[in-house]
């Protein structure tokens, strides 16, 4: 039988990561996860495995731009999720796109190093995005060190930088804690924090003990598709960290690095017997 389901679609622009642990894969798998339909246009393709990203090539401008407008044509666009932004003229290309779609949330997810500290951007975007980008955010989702790259107070504290953020017109900020900055000890508890000009939340997890590839690309996509849905900003960020949480409890070590958070772990078993 032919169904005709009415799904939130998700316009996702970020990175592929060939190992699957983030990057347009675990975009794809958490919005699906989360109750919505993933469409997908990567920014770059990557070398990297579950121990760090050895190379970023960056896709055109002009790629980024007709694959988009190929699924802007087809799909009505419920939200959009932006991951890796590695130069220039991707940030062009992903801006264009973002004003193709007016009214719609524009989440991302500010991807600037790697886990290992790999800069995966060029010299001089993070500049180009706080005066370009940052206006047209919704909500962006940076953990505490990336926060510090963005603001342009790096050492002040993080009330700070968020309302330094947000005066340039990012409507929200969602700074998530599970990296601990250089000097820190790893507290027993996770403590993710929502900022807005009318509202401040916070929630904290139970610390897993160990290491995860692709954690912030699974919140901030499955925060996508819970506002896709039509879900308010402080009830999505809630569905959207249970869901991250529980990927990451169930989270795989497959490659020799860094756990993969198992995104589907829900989905019933194979039946073997089945013939």
């Amino acid at each position: 039988m032919i169904r005709y389901d009415d799904k939130a679609v998700v316009l996702i622009l970020a990175g592929h990561d060939p190992s699957g642990g983030a990057g347009l894969v675990a975009d794809a798998e958490a919005v699906r996860g989360c109750g919505g339909w993933p469409v997908t246009v990567p920014t770059a393709m990557t070398v990297q495995s579950t121990r760090d990203v050895i190379s970023v090539e960056p896709c055109s401008g002009d790629f980024i731009r007709r694959a988009a407008r190929a699924l802007i044509d087809d799909f009505r666009i419920h939200a959009i999720k932006v991951g890796l932004i590695p130069d220039l003229e991707v940030l062009d290309a992903v801006i264009d796109v973002a004003r193709l779609c007016p009214g719609v949330p524009l989440i991302v997810d500010p991807v600037i190093q790697s886990g290992g500290g790999t800069d995966l951007s060029t010299p001089g975007l993070v500049a180009a995005i706080r005066q370009r980008l940052l206006p047209l955010v919704d909500i962006l989702t940076p953990n505490r060190r990336e926060l510090s790259l963005i603001a342009a107070t790096p050492t002040a504290d993080e009330v700070s930088q968020v309302v330094e953020i947000m005066s340039l017109g990012c409507a929200g900020v969602l700074v998530t804690g599970t990296d601990p900055l250089a000097g820190e000890v790893a507290e027993g508890q996770v403590v993710h924090t929502l900022h807005t000009p009318e509202l401040n939340r916070q929630w904290q997890w139970p610390r897993l003990p160990a290491h995860y590839h692709g954690s912030g690309c699974t919140l901030a996509s499955a925060l996508a598709s819970r506002l896709a849905a039509g879900e308010g900003l402080a009830a999505a960020c809630a569905q959207a960290q249970r869901f991250t949480w529980d990927t990451l409890d169930h989270g795989l070590a497959l490659g020799r690095g860094q756990y993969l958070p198992d995104r589907v772990w829900r989905a019933p078993d194979f039946d073997a017997t089945l013939e």
